[in-house]
Protein backbone atom coordinates (compact mmCIF):
# COMPACT_ATOMS: atom_id res chain seq x y z
CA UNK A 1 0.00 0.00 0.00
CA UNK A 2 1.03 3.37 -0.95
CA UNK A 3 0.04 7.18 0.06
CA UNK A 4 -1.13 8.13 -2.74
CA UNK A 5 -3.47 4.44 -1.90
CA UNK A 6 -4.89 6.39 0.86
CA UNK A 7 -6.89 9.13 -1.13
CA UNK A 8 -10.86 9.21 -0.65
CA UNK A 9 -10.33 6.44 2.30
CA UNK A 10 -10.89 6.91 6.12
CA UNK A 11 -7.14 6.55 7.89
CA UNK A 12 -6.58 6.09 11.59
CA UNK A 13 -3.21 6.84 12.92
CA UNK A 14 -2.70 4.68 16.02
CA UNK A 15 0.33 6.36 18.08
CA UNK A 16 0.65 9.90 18.65
CA UNK A 17 4.66 9.91 19.08
CA UNK A 18 7.16 10.60 16.63
CA UNK A 19 6.12 7.96 14.27
CA UNK A 20 2.33 9.26 14.68
CA UNK A 21 3.62 13.06 13.74
CA UNK A 22 5.31 12.18 10.85
CA UNK A 23 2.30 9.27 9.30
CA UNK A 24 0.08 12.46 9.66
CA UNK A 25 2.19 14.78 8.01
CA UNK A 26 2.93 12.43 5.29
CA UNK A 27 -0.92 11.34 4.32
CA UNK A 28 -3.01 14.57 4.97
CA UNK A 29 -1.76 15.79 1.50
CA UNK A 30 -3.02 12.70 -0.11
CA UNK A 31 -6.63 13.81 0.73
CA UNK A 32 -7.83 11.10 3.14
CA UNK A 33 -11.72 10.70 3.42
CA UNK A 34 -11.34 11.14 7.32
CA UNK A 35 -8.14 11.12 9.25
CA UNK A 36 -7.54 10.44 12.83
CA UNK A 37 -5.11 10.13 15.52
CA UNK A 38 -5.55 7.50 18.18
CA UNK A 39 -3.76 7.23 21.94
CA UNK A 40 -5.10 3.86 23.37
CA UNK A 41 -2.83 4.89 26.56
CA UNK A 42 -4.16 5.38 30.21
CA UNK A 43 -2.86 8.81 30.10
CA UNK A 44 -4.10 10.26 26.75
CA UNK A 45 -5.62 13.50 28.28
CA UNK A 46 -2.04 14.10 29.06
CA UNK A 47 -1.28 13.97 25.27
CA UNK A 48 0.10 17.34 23.67
CA UNK A 49 -1.47 16.52 20.70
CA UNK A 50 -2.74 19.46 18.83
CA UNK A 51 -3.01 18.79 15.12
CA UNK A 52 -6.34 20.45 13.35
CA UNK A 53 -5.67 17.75 10.22
CA UNK A 54 -5.80 14.59 12.87
CA UNK A 55 -8.38 14.90 15.53
CA UNK A 56 -7.38 12.97 18.76
CA UNK A 57 -9.57 9.96 19.86
CA UNK A 58 -8.61 8.41 22.90
CA UNK A 59 -10.02 6.24 26.06
CA UNK A 60 -13.21 5.05 25.61
CA UNK A 61 -13.09 6.08 21.88
CA UNK A 62 -9.93 4.61 20.33
CA UNK A 63 -11.48 1.27 19.49
CA UNK A 64 -14.13 2.89 17.67
CA UNK A 65 -11.93 5.11 15.99
CA UNK A 66 -9.78 2.02 14.78
CA UNK A 67 -12.67 -0.15 14.38
CA UNK A 68 -14.11 2.40 12.08
CA UNK A 69 -11.51 2.88 9.69
CA UNK A 70 -10.46 1.77 6.07
CA UNK A 71 -6.81 1.60 7.00
CA UNK A 72 -5.03 1.78 10.49
CA UNK A 73 -1.49 3.22 10.85
CA UNK A 74 0.05 1.60 13.62
CA UNK A 75 3.48 3.09 14.91
CA UNK A 76 5.70 0.58 15.72
CA UNK A 77 5.25 0.53 19.66
CA UNK A 78 2.38 -0.86 19.00
CA UNK A 79 3.17 -4.74 19.69
CA UNK A 80 1.47 -7.41 17.70
CA UNK A 81 -0.32 -8.71 20.44
CA UNK A 82 -2.05 -5.75 21.47
CA UNK A 83 -5.82 -6.77 21.85
CA UNK A 84 -7.11 -4.27 19.59
CA UNK A 85 -5.26 -6.58 16.96
CA UNK A 86 -7.05 -9.13 16.33
CA UNK A 87 -10.11 -7.69 16.54
CA UNK A 88 -8.86 -5.37 13.88
CA UNK A 89 -7.72 -8.26 11.38
CA UNK A 90 -11.02 -10.43 11.82
CA UNK A 91 -13.28 -7.47 10.85
CA UNK A 92 -10.84 -7.18 7.66
CA UNK A 93 -9.53 -3.77 8.52
CA UNK A 94 -6.21 -2.61 6.82
CA UNK A 95 -2.89 -2.57 9.33
CA UNK A 96 0.22 -0.75 8.02
CA UNK A 97 2.46 1.02 9.41
CA UNK A 98 4.86 4.29 8.69
CA UNK A 99 7.73 2.44 7.64
CA UNK A 100 5.68 -0.06 5.36
CA UNK A 101 4.41 3.31 3.52
CA UNK A 102 7.42 4.67 3.10
CA UNK A 103 8.90 1.77 1.97
CA UNK A 104 6.58 1.12 -0.63
CA UNK A 105 8.29 4.45 -2.75
CA UNK A 106 11.14 3.62 -1.89
CA UNK A 107 12.08 0.24 -2.11
CA UNK A 108 13.97 0.36 -5.22
CA UNK A 109 16.58 2.52 -3.70
CA UNK A 110 17.16 1.16 -0.31
CA UNK A 111 19.38 -1.27 1.90
CA UNK A 112 17.11 -2.40 4.94
CA UNK A 113 19.46 -3.14 7.82
CA UNK A 114 17.73 -5.94 10.39
CA UNK A 115 18.99 -8.73 12.92
CA UNK A 116 18.51 -9.34 16.58
CA UNK A 117 21.88 -7.36 16.96
CA UNK A 118 24.33 -5.82 14.80
CA UNK A 119 21.62 -4.13 12.79
CA UNK A 120 22.83 -0.42 14.20
CA UNK A 121 26.56 -0.93 13.46
CA UNK A 122 26.21 -2.79 10.30
CA UNK A 123 23.89 -0.27 9.27
CA UNK A 124 25.70 2.95 10.28
CA UNK A 125 29.50 1.21 8.51
CA UNK A 126 27.44 -0.40 5.41
CA UNK A 127 26.40 4.01 5.23
CA UNK A 128 29.68 5.10 6.60
CA UNK A 129 31.94 2.58 3.72
CA UNK A 130 29.37 3.87 0.85
CA UNK A 131 29.84 7.50 1.81
CA UNK A 132 33.73 6.89 1.43
CA UNK A 133 33.92 5.68 -2.51
CA UNK A 134 31.75 8.00 -3.74
CA UNK A 135 28.10 6.66 -2.95
CA UNK A 136 26.59 9.29 -1.11
CA UNK A 137 23.13 8.22 0.93
CA UNK A 138 20.68 9.43 3.56
CA UNK A 139 21.37 6.69 6.86
CA UNK A 140 17.84 6.25 9.12
CA UNK A 141 15.34 3.81 10.39
CA UNK A 142 15.34 2.45 13.94
CA UNK A 143 17.74 5.52 15.45
CA UNK A 144 15.17 8.20 16.02
CA UNK A 145 13.79 9.42 12.30
CA UNK A 146 10.94 8.10 11.37
CA UNK A 147 11.23 6.65 7.84
CA UNK A 148 8.39 8.88 6.33
CA UNK A 149 10.72 12.11 7.70
CA UNK A 150 13.39 11.31 5.64
CA UNK A 151 15.01 13.75 2.80
CA UNK A 152 14.83 12.88 -0.71
CA UNK A 153 17.93 10.78 -1.38
CA UNK A 154 19.26 8.45 -4.52
CA UNK A 155 19.86 5.96 -2.05
CA UNK A 156 18.99 5.27 2.15
CA UNK A 157 20.59 3.14 4.44
CA UNK A 158 18.04 1.80 7.03
CA UNK A 159 18.56 0.49 10.36
CA UNK A 160 14.86 -1.91 10.45
CA UNK A 161 13.33 -2.94 13.91
CA UNK A 162 11.56 -5.93 14.22
CA UNK A 163 8.13 -3.96 14.61
CA UNK A 164 9.36 -1.98 11.07
CA UNK A 165 9.75 -5.41 9.35
CA UNK A 166 6.63 -6.45 10.53
CA UNK A 167 4.26 -4.27 8.47
CA UNK A 168 6.22 -4.63 5.19
CA UNK A 169 4.88 -5.47 1.97
CA UNK A 170 7.75 -4.63 -0.18
CA UNK A 171 11.48 -5.57 0.59
CA UNK A 172 14.18 -3.38 0.26
CA UNK A 173 16.32 -4.14 -2.69
CA UNK A 174 19.09 -5.24 -0.61
CA UNK A 175 17.88 -6.93 2.41
CA UNK A 176 20.22 -7.34 5.16
CA UNK A 177 19.79 -9.76 8.67
CA UNK A 178 23.14 -9.77 10.83
CA UNK A 179 21.66 -12.32 14.09
CA UNK A 180 19.21 -14.29 15.10
CA UNK A 181 17.91 -14.99 18.80
CA UNK A 182 15.30 -14.92 20.76
CA UNK A 183 14.21 -11.15 21.60
CA UNK A 184 11.11 -8.95 22.25
CA UNK A 185 8.83 -11.73 22.41
CA UNK A 186 6.11 -10.45 24.75
CA UNK A 187 5.28 -7.81 21.88
CA UNK A 188 5.43 -10.21 18.96
CA UNK A 189 3.79 -13.22 20.84
CA UNK A 190 6.56 -16.00 21.10
CA UNK A 191 9.80 -17.02 19.10
CA UNK A 192 8.26 -17.85 16.03
CA UNK A 193 5.88 -14.96 15.87
CA UNK A 194 9.22 -12.69 16.26
CA UNK A 195 11.09 -14.80 13.94
CA UNK A 196 8.54 -14.65 11.42
CA UNK A 197 8.06 -10.59 11.62
CA UNK A 198 12.25 -10.28 11.67
CA UNK A 199 12.14 -11.98 8.29
CA UNK A 200 9.33 -10.52 6.87
CA UNK A 201 12.29 -7.85 5.28
CA UNK A 202 12.92 -10.85 3.17
CA UNK A 203 9.83 -11.91 1.68
CA UNK A 204 9.06 -9.28 -0.83
CA UNK A 205 11.33 -9.89 -4.14
CA UNK A 206 14.68 -8.46 -2.45
CA UNK A 207 16.77 -8.12 -5.42
CA UNK A 208 20.11 -9.02 -2.61
CA UNK A 209 19.90 -10.74 0.95
CA UNK A 210 22.84 -11.00 2.40
CA UNK A 211 23.22 -12.33 5.66
CA UNK A 212 25.66 -12.93 9.10
CA UNK A 213 26.84 -16.70 7.93
CA UNK A 214 28.38 -17.91 10.68
CA UNK A 215 24.80 -17.36 12.85
CA UNK A 216 23.30 -21.20 12.95
CA UNK A 217 20.02 -20.28 13.64
CA UNK A 218 19.66 -17.40 11.20
CA UNK A 219 20.92 -20.05 8.57
CA UNK A 220 18.10 -22.51 9.76
CA UNK A 221 15.56 -19.96 9.63
CA UNK A 222 16.04 -18.45 6.24
CA UNK A 223 16.20 -21.53 4.52
CA UNK A 224 12.80 -21.33 3.03
CA UNK A 225 13.69 -17.73 1.65
CA UNK A 226 15.79 -19.99 -0.51
CA UNK A 227 12.83 -20.99 -2.22
CA UNK A 228 10.43 -18.34 -2.13
CA UNK A 229 13.64 -16.15 -3.65
CA UNK A 230 14.77 -18.25 -6.73
CA UNK A 231 18.06 -17.65 -5.47
CA UNK A 232 20.52 -18.09 -2.30
CA UNK A 233 21.18 -15.52 0.31
CA UNK A 234 24.67 -14.63 0.33
CA UNK A 235 26.37 -15.28 3.34
CA UNK A 236 29.16 -13.58 5.04
CA UNK A 237 31.59 -14.27 7.89
CA UNK A 238 31.55 -18.06 7.89
CA UNK A 239 34.83 -19.67 7.39
CA UNK A 240 33.67 -20.51 4.09
CA UNK A 241 32.53 -17.07 3.07
CA UNK A 242 33.78 -14.99 -0.05
CA UNK A 243 34.09 -12.00 2.83
CA UNK A 244 35.82 -13.65 6.24
CA UNK A 245 38.56 -13.09 8.76
CA UNK A 246 41.48 -15.47 8.82
CA UNK A 247 44.62 -14.49 11.39
CA UNK A 248 44.08 -11.26 11.89
CA UNK A 249 43.20 -10.38 8.26
CA UNK A 250 39.80 -9.73 6.46
CA UNK A 251 39.84 -11.50 3.63
CA UNK A 252 37.44 -10.86 -0.37
CA UNK A 253 38.07 -14.36 -1.34
CA UNK A 254 41.73 -15.25 -1.69
CA UNK A 255 42.87 -11.75 -1.79
CA UNK A 256 43.57 -10.27 1.70
CA UNK A 257 42.13 -6.52 2.00
CA UNK A 258 43.66 -4.88 5.20
CA UNK A 259 44.28 -6.15 8.88
CA UNK A 260 41.70 -6.92 11.22
CA UNK A 261 43.37 -4.50 13.20
CA UNK A 262 42.24 -1.25 11.53
CA UNK A 263 38.58 -1.94 12.92
CA UNK A 264 38.71 -0.38 16.43
CA UNK A 265 35.48 -2.50 17.22
CA UNK A 266 36.74 -5.31 19.92
CA UNK A 267 34.75 -8.55 19.73
CA UNK A 268 34.35 -11.39 17.14
CA UNK A 269 30.55 -10.13 16.19
CA UNK A 270 31.94 -6.71 15.07
CA UNK A 271 34.77 -8.58 12.58
CA UNK A 272 31.38 -10.31 11.38
CA UNK A 273 29.56 -7.38 11.38
CA UNK A 274 32.58 -5.72 9.51
CA UNK A 275 32.54 -8.92 7.03
CA UNK A 276 28.44 -8.58 6.13
CA UNK A 277 29.04 -4.95 5.73
CA UNK A 278 31.62 -5.26 3.08
CA UNK A 279 29.23 -8.03 1.09
CA UNK A 280 26.98 -5.52 0.41
CA UNK A 281 28.98 -3.27 -0.96
CA UNK A 282 30.56 -6.15 -3.32
CA UNK A 283 27.11 -7.17 -3.70
CA UNK A 284 26.27 -3.97 -5.34
CA UNK A 285 28.83 -3.86 -8.01
CA UNK A 286 31.48 -1.78 -5.73
CA UNK A 287 34.86 -3.16 -6.44
CA UNK A 288 36.22 -3.84 -2.66
CA UNK A 289 39.40 -5.34 -4.20
CA UNK A 290 40.31 -2.65 -5.94
CA UNK A 291 38.89 0.09 -3.45
CA UNK A 292 40.82 -1.60 -1.09
CA UNK A 293 42.62 1.65 0.62
CA UNK A 294 40.05 3.78 0.24
CA UNK A 295 37.61 1.32 2.54
CA UNK A 296 40.66 0.59 4.96
CA UNK A 297 40.70 4.08 5.87
CA UNK A 298 36.78 4.04 6.08
CA UNK A 299 36.92 1.28 8.80
CA UNK A 300 39.73 2.78 10.46
CA UNK A 301 38.15 6.03 10.84
CA UNK A 302 34.85 4.32 12.01
CA UNK A 303 34.07 4.92 15.41
CA UNK A 304 30.90 3.18 16.14
CA UNK A 305 27.79 3.61 18.25
CA UNK A 306 27.86 4.63 21.58
CA UNK A 307 26.59 1.97 24.37
CA UNK A 308 27.98 -0.79 22.61
CA UNK A 309 31.72 -1.85 24.51
CA UNK A 310 32.33 1.80 25.14
CA UNK A 311 35.52 1.62 27.10
CA UNK A 312 35.65 4.55 30.24
CA UNK A 313 38.98 4.53 31.84
CA UNK A 314 39.23 4.79 35.41
CA UNK A 315 41.81 5.74 37.58
CA UNK A 316 42.48 2.83 39.26
CA UNK A 317 43.47 0.67 36.43
CA UNK A 318 39.73 -0.95 35.96
CA UNK A 319 37.73 -0.30 32.58
CA UNK A 320 34.56 0.09 33.17
CA UNK A 321 32.72 -0.90 29.54
CA UNK A 322 29.30 0.91 28.64
CA UNK A 323 27.13 -1.97 27.10
CA UNK A 324 23.66 -1.08 28.26
CA UNK A 325 21.90 -1.80 24.84
CA UNK A 326 23.13 -5.66 25.57
CA UNK A 327 19.09 -6.55 26.23
CA UNK A 328 19.81 -10.67 25.78
CA UNK A 329 21.68 -13.57 26.43
CA UNK A 330 23.70 -14.04 23.49
CA UNK A 331 24.36 -10.32 23.30
CA UNK A 332 26.01 -10.59 26.45
CA UNK A 333 27.72 -13.69 25.70
CA UNK A 334 29.31 -11.29 22.37
CA UNK A 335 30.27 -8.82 25.11
CA UNK A 336 31.94 -11.50 27.32
CA UNK A 337 33.89 -12.73 24.54
CA UNK A 338 35.43 -9.73 23.44
CA UNK A 339 36.97 -9.28 26.79
CA UNK A 340 38.45 -12.88 26.96
CA UNK A 341 41.93 -13.07 28.61
CA UNK A 342 41.25 -10.18 31.33
CA UNK A 343 40.15 -10.51 34.61
CA UNK A 344 36.12 -9.69 33.87
CA UNK A 345 33.76 -8.62 36.54
CA UNK A 346 29.83 -8.51 34.58
CA UNK A 347 26.71 -6.76 35.68
CA UNK A 348 23.63 -8.07 34.80
CA UNK A 349 19.71 -7.58 35.50
CA UNK A 350 16.90 -5.27 34.76
CA UNK A 351 13.08 -5.78 33.40
CA UNK A 352 12.90 -9.80 33.45
CA UNK A 353 10.78 -10.32 29.97
CA UNK A 354 11.29 -14.25 30.53
CA UNK A 355 13.90 -14.94 28.20
CA UNK A 356 15.66 -17.82 28.49
CA UNK A 357 19.45 -17.67 30.05
CA UNK A 358 20.35 -21.22 30.30
CA UNK A 359 22.65 -20.74 26.63
CA UNK A 360 24.29 -17.71 29.12
CA UNK A 361 25.15 -20.61 31.40
CA UNK A 362 26.19 -23.10 28.80
CA UNK A 363 28.56 -20.53 27.19
CA UNK A 364 29.84 -19.79 30.93
CA UNK A 365 30.29 -22.81 32.17
CA UNK A 366 33.86 -23.16 31.01
CA UNK A 367 35.05 -19.74 31.92
CA UNK A 368 35.90 -17.83 35.21
CA UNK A 369 34.68 -14.12 36.18
CA UNK A 370 31.94 -12.64 38.35
CA UNK A 371 28.45 -11.97 37.63
CA UNK A 372 27.07 -9.29 39.33
CA UNK A 373 23.03 -9.47 39.69
CA UNK A 374 20.54 -6.03 39.91
CA UNK A 375 16.72 -6.31 39.80
CA UNK A 376 14.06 -7.21 38.86
CA UNK A 377 15.89 -10.46 36.49
CA UNK A 378 19.02 -10.03 38.23
CA UNK A 379 18.34 -12.73 40.91
CA UNK A 380 17.22 -15.52 37.93
CA UNK A 381 20.10 -15.00 35.95
CA UNK A 382 22.31 -15.71 39.14
CA UNK A 383 20.21 -18.70 39.87
CA UNK A 384 20.71 -19.66 36.35
CA UNK A 385 24.31 -19.91 36.74
CA UNK A 386 24.56 -21.41 40.14
CA UNK A 387 26.64 -24.61 40.36
CA UNK A 388 29.59 -22.90 37.68
CA UNK A 389 32.56 -24.04 39.20
CA UNK A 390 34.52 -20.88 37.98
CA UNK A 391 31.64 -18.48 38.10
CA UNK A 392 31.08 -16.01 41.37
CA UNK A 393 27.96 -14.89 41.96
CA UNK A 394 26.51 -11.63 43.85
CA UNK A 395 23.50 -10.18 44.68
CA UNK A 396 23.10 -6.17 44.39
CA UNK A 397 20.14 -3.84 45.02
CA UNK A 398 20.66 -1.45 41.91
CA UNK A 399 23.03 -0.37 39.85
CA UNK A 400 25.13 2.05 41.79
CA UNK A 401 25.34 -0.90 44.74
CA UNK A 402 26.51 -3.13 41.68
CA UNK A 403 29.13 -0.89 40.54
CA UNK A 404 30.60 0.09 43.91
CA UNK A 405 30.75 -4.11 44.77
CA UNK A 406 32.91 -4.36 41.58
CA UNK A 407 35.01 -1.97 42.14
CA UNK A 408 35.70 -4.12 45.59
CA UNK A 409 36.05 -7.86 43.57
CA UNK A 410 37.93 -6.73 40.42
CA UNK A 411 41.57 -6.36 39.93
CA UNK A 412 43.68 -3.36 38.20
CA UNK A 413 43.45 -4.39 34.80
CA UNK A 414 40.41 -6.38 34.86
CA UNK A 415 37.34 -4.72 33.19
CA UNK A 416 33.59 -3.83 34.78
CA UNK A 417 31.38 -4.74 32.01
CA UNK A 418 27.81 -3.48 32.21
CA UNK A 419 26.59 -5.60 29.68
CA UNK A 420 23.27 -6.40 31.46
CA UNK A 421 21.12 -9.02 29.36
CA UNK A 422 17.62 -7.48 29.56
CA UNK A 423 16.26 -4.34 28.90
CA UNK A 424 15.74 -1.87 32.11
CA UNK A 425 13.03 0.98 31.26
CA UNK A 426 11.04 0.17 34.13
CA UNK A 427 13.93 1.31 36.25
CA UNK A 428 14.73 3.69 33.59
CA UNK A 429 13.54 6.30 31.66
CA UNK A 430 15.60 4.29 28.58
CA UNK A 431 18.77 2.89 27.53
CA UNK A 432 20.64 6.46 27.78
CA UNK A 433 19.02 7.13 30.92
CA UNK A 434 20.71 4.06 32.35
CA UNK A 435 24.00 4.65 30.24
CA UNK A 436 23.96 8.11 32.80
CA UNK A 437 23.27 6.55 35.83
CA UNK A 438 26.27 3.63 35.24
CA UNK A 439 28.45 6.59 34.62
CA UNK A 440 27.67 8.66 37.34
CA UNK A 441 27.98 5.20 39.23
CA UNK A 442 31.21 4.96 38.55
CA UNK A 443 32.24 8.69 39.59
CA UNK A 444 30.59 8.61 42.68
CA UNK A 445 32.09 4.92 43.75
CA UNK A 446 35.87 6.56 42.62
CA UNK A 447 35.59 9.10 45.09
Amino acid sequence: MRLTDLRGRSVAVWGTGREGRAAVNAIAPHEPARLIAVNDGAGYLDDPWDDPRAPLAGGEHAFAALVSADVVVRSPGVPSTHPFMTELRARGITVTGGSALWMADHAAKTVGVTGSKGKSTTSSLISHLLAAIGRPNAYGGNIGVPLLDLPPAELYVLELSSYQCADLADSPRVAVVTSLFPEHLDAHGGEREYYRDKLNILGHGPDLIVVNGADERLRDEIRGVIDRNGFPPVPAAADDSRFRVEDGTVFCSDEPLFERVALRLKGRHNERNLCVALAVLDGMGVDVVGSRAELEAAVRSFQGLPHRLTEIEDPSGVTFVDDTLSTSPYSAMHAIEAYEGRPLTVLVGGTDRGLDYAPLRDFLASRELTVIGMPDSGPRILSELSGLPKITTVSSEDLADAVRLAREVTPAGGVVLLSPAAPSYGRFRNFEHRSEAFAEAIRETAK
